[in-house]
């Protein structure tokens, strides 16, 4: 496998130690990745003011083979985006960071579709266990929660966070469990490879994605997110209080289908809680 490198780094991380002449091609480059990813090696030339061979040991000075992979690679820099290379207009400040958060949720808010809600709370509490996939940081987090969300509730779950492992729990469940799959992309292979095994294996799969990703595709029911990311790269993402938010409304649907044992098991929760920790009566049940 193929470990591909930032160009834009290595650039960044050798210029000092380039020759004159190169130094004015890496400027030309990380001015302008778009224009320097077109131009031929005779107009890259021209455009830094220097020899066509000089081009050439630039190439091999930032770890490129020739003129045709520097190309390459900045090609693949510039379809990860110009946000993750210049700088943005700022949206920090903490009034910034609730205003996207608030943002999200009320564009998530709005896509959201009760019959498919009531569809999943049907399938989650006929299923012999919940198994809640999720990769990566929020989505691993996410998955998590809604372990931490449904065990309290009675339901029997566990989250699962690494990709072996979801494969093997998705190739011995059986059509009497429900596969809760989390992700922000729908892409991610860890995620979507248990998903299309545990469907061959008859198991209902529930995601928590955006509509069309290839994760959805092979998904029984679909809980749409929308993730509108910004150019401001430096604030983590709010989509992932949009996925909560849809945890949430699982896990209160949940809750309100079985009232009787819920209040049961919300009571035991809280005086087992309540006689190690002390304090107030309305305090969070274990959060």
């Amino acid at each position: 496998m193929t470990i591909e490198v930032d160009i834009v780094s290595r650039i960044t991380e050798r210029f000092s130690q380039l020759r004159d002449a190169e130094k004015k091609v890496a400027m030309l480059v990380i001015d302008d990745l778009a224009a320097a990813s077109g131009y031929s090696i005779t107009q890259m030339a021209e455009e830094a003011g220097v020899s066509e061979a000089t081009i050439t040991r630039f190439a091999k000075a930032v770890g490129c083979k020739n003129v045709r992979d520097l190309k390459l690679k900045l090609a693949q820099s510039l379809a990860i985006g110009q946000r993750f290379i210049h700088e943005s207009p700022d949206q920090s400040g903490i009034q910034g960071v609730y205003e996207s958060i608030k943002n999200v949720i009320n564009i998530n808010r709005k896509v959201v579709n009760e019959q498919d809600v009531a569809t999943a709370v049907d399938m989650l509490q006929n299923a012999r266990q919940i198994l809640a996939i999720g990769m990566g940081g929020g989505s691993t987090m996410l998955s998590q929660e809604l372990q931490f969300r449904l065990f309290r509730l009675g339901y029997p779950v566990t989250a699962y966070n690494d990709g072996l492992l979801a494969r093997m729990v998705a190739s011995t469940a059986d059509a009497n469990d429900v596969m809760v799959v989390i992700s922000a992309t729908g892409y991610t292979p860890e995620v979507v490879e248990p998903a299309s095994i545990a469907k061959q294996y008859g198991l209902k799969v529930i995601a928590i994605t955006p509509k069309e990703s290839p994760l959805a595709e092979v998904s029984d029911l679909v809980l749409p997110v929308v993730t509108k990311e910004t150019d401001f790269i430096y604030k983590p993402s709010a989509s992932r209080y949009a996925m909560m938010a849809l945890i949430d409304v699982l896990s209160t649907e949940l809750a309100l289908s079985h009232k009787r044992r819920t209040r049961d098991k919300l009571r035991r929760l809280k005086l087992a809680l309540d006689s190690h920790r002390g304090g107030e009566d309305r305090q969070p049940l274990g959060d």
